[in-house]
């Protein structure tokens, strides 16, 4: 896959981890969709790396959507837990 569809599978995967994790984020839709592009690489390298399954050239991969929504989720967490508001 191409670094453009990349950035769309990046996309894509910060809006099902936004589905997935609902509430306030505080970057909101623009924040979390790049926090899905961010995710998208670091879920593919995660998988190329350490879990021995490489990255397909194919755009409809289940694995690589799986690794990409993952590193999202995990990315968005972590977003929350350090930029969140605390006040709350």
């Amino acid at each position: 896959m191409g670094i453009i569809s990349w950035i769309i599978l990046g996309l894509l995967a910060g809006a099902i981890a936004k589905f997935l994790l609902p509430g306030r984020d505080p970057g909101g839709f623009i924040g979390t969709t790049l926090i899905g592009v961010a995710g998208a690489f670091i879920g593919g390298w995660i998988s190329a790396r350490w879990l021995d399954h490489p990255i397909t050239k194919q755009f409809y991969d289940g694995a690589t959507w799986a690794a990409a929504v993952g590193g999202s989720l995990v990315l968005l967490v972590i977003y929350r837990i350090l930029f969140g508001d605390s006040r709350r």
